[in-house]
């Protein structure tokens, strides 16, 4: 599968090594574009700060800035949808049993973001992200603690202004021109109900995007619901908070 300006989502089952390199090189593209990164740590917010920080403050002579801001606390999806454009990334650092994440990145793929989701300890057993860069650790309680988070995103750090030295690198390899393309429009698309039209038409939100589908397979819905659409019409609900 494809991600925003050409880049492929990550294998879950890749390497810290791997996943950090294709991240980079997503992150480069996207920066490159004039996205700006939400970061967001539920649990720990201290480590959305510090990530936010390593990206916008150009610690080394010759290196660009790149716009990132923190986001925390329970308003911190409300400020995401109200903020965010679409194009913009969204990186989270959560640990896999965070009850907030899935639903996080599920809207965050609605609105069009780019999704990067860093964590340590048991892996996801799935997730809405586009990209994972995961590092084990045996001790889970103090994973917050240990320094393998900060680890994960100065390498992050580093290697997207690898990126941005080779100017080559920031041409997606491939990507959708056709307005209507035959691969990517045979994939079901995560979209938000923004209002309901009546006659089981509903407004939402996907990839960034109004349209309006039929919602009548999945009725009844409301406003901040999470639907599985195709073809203009709504498969099914996805579990999610609403907001």
């Amino acid at each position: 599968m494809m991600t925003q300006m050409g880049a492929p989502r990550s294998n879950p089952s890749e390497g810290p090594a791997a996943a950090l390199a294709g991240a980079a090189l997503t992150l480069a593209r996207r920066f490159a574009a004039g996205a700006t990164m939400w970061c967001v740590a539920p649990q720990w917010p201290s480590h959305a700060r510090h990530v936010a920080v390593e990206f916008v403050h150009p610690v080394i002579v010759g290196k660009r800035a790149l716009p990132a801001c923190s986001l925390e606390g329970e308003e911190a999806e409300r400020a995401l949808r109200l903020l965010a454009r679409p194009g913009d990334i969204l990186l989270l650092v959560a640990p896999a049993d965070d009850a907030g994440a899935a639903n996080l990145l599920s809207r965050a793929e609605a609105w069009g973001l780019t999704r990067l989701w860093l964590g340590t300890g048991q892996r996801p057993a799935s997730s809405r992200a586009d990209h994972l860069v995961w590092t084990d650790t045996r001790e889970p309680e103090l994973a917050p603690y240990s320094g393998d988070l900060v680890l994960l995103y100065h390498l992050l750090w580093e290697l997207t202004h690898v990126v941005f030295e080779h100017p080559g690198l920031l041409t997606p390899d491939s990507a959708c021109t056709e307005e209507v393309c035959i691969t990517c429009s045979d994939e079901g698309r995560v979209a938000e109900v923004r209002a309901l039209l009546g006659r089981g038409m509903v407004e939402v939100i996907a990839e960034g995007k109004h349209e309006a589908v039929d919602a009548s397979l999945v009725d009844p819905v409301a406003p901040g619901d999470l639907l599985l659409i195709h073809a203009g019409v709504a498969l099914t609900a996805l579990a999610g908070d609403r907001s």
